[in-house]
């Protein structure tokens, strides 16, 4: 595939899911970024009009890139004239994501011989240099018509369809789930975060319970709250069970108090009691900051055995970095703690070596009522990840890992929050 925006140039024509994911490059051949996504305004007549690429850059960063500033599109690569605006991508009302809201759309034939899902669209490049949506790949779920089956594909022109501008309603999730399936849920919630309300709930409804979770943990309150409370009850709740604790209290928290109150009655009895009691502590003290559900381990524990539960992947980082080591019972609250044994130590000492032989009783635990100011002062003092958090008796029952505090110190907004520097020698006047 080559193409140009040269004016007197033949029409050429670009497939946006395979457009999708393609190297972006400057003039001198350094890329600068990967094709996200493709923008389009669909009007009352006409057919669609693409005015832009949205480019991922470094940092996981969307930018918008007009199509007047691409000089060629060939195989695997787009060409651009070096200039980018870095601001991040915001959709506005009258456009439309391809890939993210127009796949899987399901249109109707105006020949009435019934319906089809669309599962790539074509791009034509004018004489004059614009875009526009000319040509659907439609995989058809009805019989009659143009000498086709069930489940048989075609190539059609946009004014053989109708529906492809209408409600969200009409369309699935699959195409655009497929785009996902390696992301990361913290790039899977920047994702979600670009798409219009309907959609957003749309595509996290079909991800799967632990997938969701996680990528729930990672959206701001608005969209996670937005989420939540579309799903039904028992969907919702089977999310919550899955979440850790403090993430799963901190979403209840924000949720409408009838809304919560159903969701915890439906929670797994032991999930909702961890739900419940994290409740009761203020935000921003170290019982409101922490997990119910660290390493726990006897000190007659191993080192093997302790090594084995690092790696569990329902484990962050930050807590796998420490092994709180207590007297029976092991679920929080647990029996008198002990101490803790660092992941680094661990790693130097032989595999049948026993954990109480390693503890480093130094630590200072918190008590839950600490506020944050100082749950940062000792994370930051001993240079740690996670510290206990214990009660009168010296039980432990919990931890405060890092990360959380982290998540409270900075703006409620901080993950929509725009802080690189703008190219304004770049505007979106091509949206006009």
């Amino acid at each position: 595939m080559s193409t140009t925006t040269s004016r007197s140039s033949a029409p050429s024509r670009v497939y946006v899911a395979k457009l999708a994911g393609t190297a972006v490059f400057d003039p001198l051949g350094d890329q600068v970024g990967r094709v996200h996504d493709v923008v389009v305004l669909i009007r009352p007549k006409g057919v669609p009009r693409a005015v832009g690429l949205v480019v991922e850059v470094s940092g996981k960063r969307r930018v918008f890139l007009p199509l007047t500033r691409v000089t060629s599109i060939d195989a695997g690569a787009v060409i651009t004239t070096g200039l980018l605006n870095i601001r991040r991508f915001a959709r506005r009302a009258t456009e439309t994501l391809a890939v993210a809201e127009l796949l899987d759309r399901q249109v109707t034939f105006r020949d009435g011989s019934g319906v089809g899902i669309v599962e790539d669209l074509a791009l034509e490049q004018q004489r004059n240099g614009d875009w526009y949506v000319t040509r659907l790949f439609v995989r058809r779920q009805g019989r009659g018509g143009l000498g086709l089956r069930r489940g048989e594909a075609v190539v059609v022109a946009v004014d053989d369809v109708t529906g492809l501008g209408a409600s969200p309603a009409q369309q699935g999730a699959t195409a655009l789930l497929a785009t996902l399936e390696n992301l990361k849920p913290a790039d899977i919630a920047d994702v979600l975060r670009d798409l219009p309300d309907t959609r957003r709930l749309e595509v996290a409804s079909e991800l799967d319970d632990e997938r969701l979770a996680d990528v729930l943990e990672e959206l701001g309150e608005d969209d996670r709250v937005q989420i939540v409370s579309g799903l039904d009850l028992e969907r919702a709740a089977d999310v919550l069970d899955v979440m850790q604790p403090d993430d799963a209290a901190d979403l209840v928290s924000e949720l409408p108090t009838e809304r919560a109150r159903e969701l915890l009655d439906r929670m797994e009895p032991e999930e909702a009691e961890d739900v419940r009691r994290l409740l009761a502590y203020e935000e921003h003290t170290a019982g409101g900051l922490m997990t119910t559900e660290p390493i726990v381990l006897p000190p007659e524990a191993t080192v093997a055995t302790a090594l084995a539960h690092a790696r569990r992947h329902d484990v962050t980082p930050a807590l796998a970095a420490m092994v709180f080591v207590v007297r029976p019972p092991l679920e929080t609250p647990t029996g008198r703690f002990l101490g803790v044994v660092h992941l680094q130590e661990a790693l130097r000492e032989p595999p049948h070596e026993l954990l109480g032989g390693l503890l480093d009783k130094d630590v200072d635990a918190l008590a839950p009522e600490d506020d944050i100011g100082k749950v940062t002062r000792l994370l930051a003092t001993y240079n740690l990840t996670a510290l206990p958090v214990v009660d009168d008796a010296r039980r432990l029952l919990g931890a405060v890992s890092v990360d959380d505090v982290l998540d409270h110190l900075l703006p409620d907004d901080w993950r929509d929050a725009d802080d690189a520097v703008t190219d304004e020698t770049m505007t979106r006047s091509a949206h006009g």
